[in-house]
């Protein structure tokens, strides 16, 4: 579960609740994979062609090792048939064992938190694996994230990026560790890069149903590597770009919109047993062209508790941001 330093503004929900059909254990909900029922390659949404980066990486991968006990679970798409199904099986066949889930390679941590997630693997956050604080002082809301909770400065060496907002808390922007424009060095390497943007729409109590989001990131690349967006001033950055249309090299993703459940007098979506409170915060992300690829979700399973996972092509930088920024107090949207 993503940890955060800071209480979150608990507004008025419309709640979220989480559905699921009835054969489904919550008991063991943490090895359930997101599916995707449509079998085309999801990467083929987020490529925008873009130019690959100077230096190619030709280092051959080492086999996979364990990761730190906790930090992240890795499940397979394609995973074993739902052995909660109910039916009759053959006689005198044992009850088929699920088979285990691969090692996450992690390594570097905080390599590991900016590179995309696999292709064909669900990231379930499981415990600790950012922290976000948000910095006092800031005209608007400005989170600082980390791969140390006890280390939530702009200086330290932990620090791998910030989630800032606009004055009404409906937009935000996610950069990784990058220098500031006015820092640049000759070769605008060492700029931050804008990973993300995210848009709330205006929803002024709660009148126009649950929240509505809109998020932007930079496509990949024919390798699927993330284009790098470093813009040189406001008006080059994502939230610019997709205000103007100007998509190149640019994806739009949208939460999955809830359906109302008479019985449960309620909007409700299917997080298949990873999200077990209803919350105004809980969401899925997806692509207009794959509602069923679900890119990332978050949810509430307790009090001050919630899961997150995250599918390609997202890293855990930009899946723990855009989820913070549903903590933050929105003026026009609540």
């Amino acid at each position: 579960t993503p940890s955060h330093s800071f209480h979150p503004v608990l507004s008025r929900p419309i709640p979220l609740s989480a559905a699921g059909s009835e054969e489904e254990d919550d008991s063991d909900s943490s090895t359930k994979p997101i599916r995707s029922e449509k079998k085309k390659n999801p990467a083929l949404l987020f490529q925008t062609g873009g130019d690959p980066p100077k230096e190619k990486r030709t280092k051959k991968k080492a086999p996979p090792r364990a990761a730190e006990a906790g930090s992240a679970e890795e499940t397979p798409e394609a995973a074993q048939k739902n052995s909660n199904k109910k039916g009759k099986g053959k006689k005198g066949k044992k009850k088929e064992e699920r088979a285990p889930s691969p090692a996450v390679e992690v390594g570097n941590l905080e390599e590991f938190v900016l590179r995309p997630a696999p292709q064909g693997l669900t990231v379930k956050c499981r415990v600790f694996l950012l922290a976000g604080r948000k910095r006092k002082k800031s005209k608007t809301s400005n989170y600082l994230v980390s791969i140390d909770p006890t280390d939530l400065s702009r200086g330290g060496e932990n620090f791998v990026g910030k989630l800032r907002s606009n004055l009404m808390g409906t937009k935000f922007t996610v950069f990784d560790n990058g220098a500031n424009p006015d820092r640049a060095n000759a070769d605008w390497s060492n700029v931050r890069q804008e990973l993300a943007a995210v848009v709330y729409e205006t929803n002024v109590l709660g009148f126009k149903g649950p929240r509505k989001m809109t998020v932007i990131i930079p496509g990949m690349n024919s390798d699927n590597e993330r284009v790098p967006i470093r813009p040189r001033n406001d008006n080059d950055g994502l939230l610019m770009r997709w205000q103007n249309r100007s998509m190149d090299n640019v994806i739009e993703l949208h939460n999955k919109a809830p359906v109302w459940n008479d019985e449960t007098q309620s909007y409700v979506l299917n997080f298949h047993g990873r999200v077990t409170h209803a919350s105004v915060k809980n969401f899925q992300i997806v692509h207009g062209d794959d509602p069923d690829y679900i890119v990332m979700q978050f949810g509430r399973v307790a009090d001050d508790a919630f899961t997150m996972d995250y599918n390609y092509p997202l890293c855990a930088v930009q899946a723990f941001a855009i989820a913070l920024s549903s903590f933050d107090g929105k003026l026009a949207c609540e």
